[in-house]
């Protein structure tokens, strides 16, 4: 069964790692200084403060970390409020399950104002019946609060909750818990790939090579993962078998 789906935001359905990458040189842009080759990468592991730190030593510049800090947020901020788009099939993904009654949700951790921001403009906000921060729950993806909190809110068990993560830490960690999980290939979780593909149930190269299959009418609509293609992996179910599941009926006041 398939009652409910907790969704990462970015590197899954939007495609925003990028700009994660790349923020401490849009920032330095704004100062008029070119950024090294490879910034990003030396960057992207760091925290902000550690971060902000190394922009300091290596380019000379007299401000303090909070102030390097709020100006790469700011960089953060803007891309989301105007340029954060789909990842390919995450739109029509969302819709078709929305449409067949499946409850939909979100864990992410980024800031709310960026995540509402974007699903505003991308015109899908009200497809969600809640939207978890990592900095609301008090807690990263390492500790698995933030799923149960987004379960509590559709009112599902786990093991009829997916939640489909481009990140190998919170998909062993929404594994641990019970959940069933679905790995999403993003380039910045390259080097994770295979680790990833053992330890999703399954994992899809593509949002837009998910199937999801219904049949039945608006009072019993049934959906089904597509097993068939190369694109998806179904790392614990035999190869060719479908996945069925009895899509959670949404009433006409929680819609």
């Amino acid at each position: 069964m398939i009652d409910g789906v907790i969704f990462d935001v970015d590197g899954t359905l939007l495609d925003t790692m990028p700009v994660w990458h790349d923020a401490g040189a849009r920032f330095l842009a704004t100062l008029g200084i070119q950024a090294e080759p490879g910034l990003g990468d030396l960057l992207f592991e760091e925290t902000v403060e550690t971060g902000a730190q190394y922009l300091i030593d290596h380019y000379g510049l007299s401000m303090s970390i909070p102030e390097i800090a709020r100006g790469i947020d700011e960089q953060v901020e803007q891309f989301y409020f105007r340029e954060a788009d789909f990842k390919p099939g995450a739109r029509e993904l969302l819709q078709q399950m929305y449409d067949v009654g499946i409850h939909l949700t979100v864990a992410t951790s980024t800031h709310r104002r960026c995540i509402e921001a974007a699903f505003d403009r991308l015109g899908i906000r009200g497809l969600f019946e809640g939207i978890f921060t990592c900095s609301e729950v008090g807690a990263t993806k390492n500790n698995p609060a933030i799923f149960y909190a987004a379960e509590d809110c559709m009112q599902t068990q786990p093991e009829y909750t997916w939640v489909f993560e481009d990140g190998l830490y919170a998909i062993r960690t929404a594994e641990a818990a019970g959940f069933r999980t679905v790995g999403v290939y993003d380039p910045v979780s390259e080097k994770d790939r295979e680790e990833i593909i053992r330890t999703a149930d399954f994992y899809y190269e593509s949002l837009a090579d998910f199937d999801l299959l219904c049949s039945g009418d608006d009072e019993e609509a049934v959906a089904g993962v597509s097993m068939s293609g190369v694109p998806c992996i179904g790392a614990k179910d035999a190869a060719g078998t479908g996945v069925c599941a009895e899509a959670g009926r949404r009433s006409e006041n929680e819609s």
